[in-house]
């Protein structure tokens, strides 16, 4: 499952309730998070159109090998670019796409770590949704709109999303 939406929308919550709920049933699963996988993996790209496509596209590799070992993955990245998805998406077998949709002004009022305010001031250059673009997904496998539903409420529906499609049977 990749989570994609602006910071702030809530991707990395929903993939840690979603963990939490596959890993006590039984599942093998793994979850890369853009904070924790930029401090430790990809700590070497920035934020440039050019950094990001390459920092996803590594992500997507290792998302590939743990799949195909037989480990779900749950991924939680900005992905602000439509083409990064859909390479993703040709190239990762059982492909996910979830779309934490919430509005800018939620985002902003949700950043704990003053990211979008630093952004606005001018000083985080390229910023996605400010002074870059966030394109957000057209036709999305899951879309999940955090500013009107709550974590436990998003979390059941992408439960039965995957019980429905016979990823999950518990």
């Amino acid at each position: 499952m990749w989570f994609t939406g602006l910071s702030g929308s809530g991707k990395s919550t929903l993939a840690n309730k979603v963990y939490e709920e596959l890993k006590v049933n039984g599942t093998k699963i793994e979850k890369l998070d853009g904070d924790v996988v930029r401090e430790n993996l990809t700590r070497d790209l920035g934020f440039s159109p050019e950094d990001r496509d390459e920092n996803i596209r590594r992500i997507g590799f290792v998302s590939n090998l743990l799949s195909r070992n037989g480990v779900a993955v749950l991924a939680s990245f900005i992905s602000p670019y439509a083409r990064q998805r859909e390479d993703l998406r040709e190239r990762l077998e059982n492909y996910i796409e979830v779309f934490v949709n919430a509005p800018l002004e939620v985002c902003e009022a949700r950043d704990t770590k003053g990211l979008y305010k630093k952004a606005r001031a001018g000083k985080i250059p390229l910023f996605t949704g400010i002074s870059d673009p966030y394109e957000a997904p057209i036709n999305p496998d899951i879309e999940l709109r955090t500013d009107k539903l709550s974590p436990d409420e998003c979390t059941a529906q992408i439960i039965s999303y995957l019980k429905n499609k016979k990823f999950i049977d518990f």
